[in-house]
């Protein structure tokens, strides 16, 4: 049965369509030789990315929801094999984070260790937590200092994989490098830059999700006021009250020849901040943070997302950047709140009319507004393709069918879905 909103023709268009992207995507692998699987960050490089963000270990995850969803099997064995091919690259990664290292392949083998009993990968899981731990240098990792790239996203994956004394290892260093702001306090995202970063992916909120997730979980009182302290720079910040809520990128602003100033996705925008203050909503139980959800969503949807409407404004379908992620707060939303289905079925009905589909499957291109011609070649990993579109596509499909909202697979910076009020 399909949920009130949603028409059953949407629903099962959105389906199929994810089937597609399946199909294009398991196409699109490449054997290792230890009978494992692998994928690039688009098919026509030869390099192969293990990683979370752009790789195999951000494949993995859209293969657990495909066989949760249609209780195939063929999916959990391609996921076995791509998880594989992630152990044999545990020793040679060069990055220890958690969307472009050694911590996002840790967590994803541990999730396949306990989904699918698979005891190698747990193993490896183990080690590549080990060699993590062994490169820390007593402050940070390496040039990056947020959720992404760098200790934020090691503490929260490492919390998420089983290592807490991990964890609080690698978010204690926050204490003592914390900058005092006017409301509150921030850190720089890397070393050497003028520019303030604000919103989860690179800046201040997502520090502060690995403050207080880690902070929760641990007991660790003083690690969530420190969230709570930058939560308050980044909302005195907002330039949409009292009904919406808007930061800007950066302060004052990175890149400005490349970067817009705002955006509305996951990485930099609201949509993102949403997510932060869910998670805020789970770890101090205070409904003011629901209140800021609220705000956020206000103003995504009075944005004009999903819709072309100049270069550059929206011109991604992705998870990280684009249509993706903000349909996996929509269900969210649906989930926890009840709200209607319109603003998805936009949502899904736009990735649906955009889907190249093919004797090989379906996949998304998205827009470098700068180039011409403009179309850029499909991704086929979370942040920018068909890994992480597929796997919100059957999530909207499984909720509008009053299926399980959950996924096989939470995304670290994505709070679970909380029973509705």
């Amino acid at each position: 049965m399909t949920a009130p909103g949603a028409t059953v023709v949407a629903v099962d268009e959105a389906e199929d369509v994810a089937v597609d992207g399946l199909r294009w995507l398991t196409g699109a692998a490449r054997e290792t030789p230890e009978d494992g699987l692998a994928w690039p960050a688009r098919p026509s490089e030869d390099v192969l990315q293990p990683m979370l963000y752009d790789g195999a270990a951000g494949v993995v995850p859209a293969l657990l929801e495909a066989w949760r969803h249609f209780g195939d099997d063929s999916y959990a064995d391609t996921a076995l094999r791509a998880a594989r091919g992630l152990a044999a690259r545990v020793d040679d990664a060069e990055d220890d984070s958690l969307y472009f290292g050694r911590t996002g392949l840790a967590l994803v083998l541990r999730t396949v260790h306990t989904e699918l009993g698979d005891t190698a990968s747990g193993e490896a899981a183990d080690r590549a937590l080990r060699l993590v731990r062994s490169r820390f240098d007593g402050t940070r990792w390496g040039e990056l200092f947020e959720l992404m790239g760098g200790n934020a996203g090691i503490g929260l994956g490492a919390l998420l994989a089983g290592d807490p004394d991990l964890a609080v290892l690698a978010v204690e260093p926050y204490l003592r490098t914390a900058e005092q702001t006017p409301a509150g306090v921030h850190w720089p995202h890397r070393t050497g830059v003028v520019s303030r970063l604000h919103h989860i992916s690179h800046g201040t909120l997502g520090i502060a999700l690995g403050l207080a997730r880690v902070g929760a979980a641990t007991g660790r009182g003083d690690l969530v006021e420190l969230a709570l302290a930058a939560v308050a720079d980044v909302v005195s910040r907002d330039e949409a009250g009292p009904d919406g809520f808007l930061v800007r990128h950066s302060t004052p602003q990175f890149l400005p020849d490349l970067i817009d100033p705002v955006s509305y996705g996951w990485c930099h925008g609201p949509t993102g901040d949403a997510q932060l203050f869910r998670a805020l909503r789970d770890v101090t139980s205070d409904p003011a943070w629901t209140a800021l959800a609220d705000r956020c969503w206000h103003t995504v949807t009075r944005s004009g997302v999903p819709r072309r409407l100049r270069p550059g404004f929206w011109d991604n379908n992705g998870r990280c950047c684009g249509t993706a992620g903000v349909l996996a707060l929509a269900c969210d939303r649906i989930a926890e709140q009840r709200d209607a289905y319109d603003f998805a079925d936009v949502l899904v009905a736009d990735l649906t009319a955009r889907a190249t589909r093919d004797a090989e499957g379906a996949r998304w291109s998205n827009v470098d507004f700068r180039s011409t011609p403009g179309g850029l070649e499909p991704r086929l990993g979370w942040a920018m393709g068909n890994a992480g579109i597929v796997r919100e596509l059957l999530r909207y499909v499984r909720l509008a069918r009053g299926g399980d909202p959950g996924y096989a697979f939470t995304w670290p910076d994505q709070a679970p879905v909380s029973p509705p009020a």
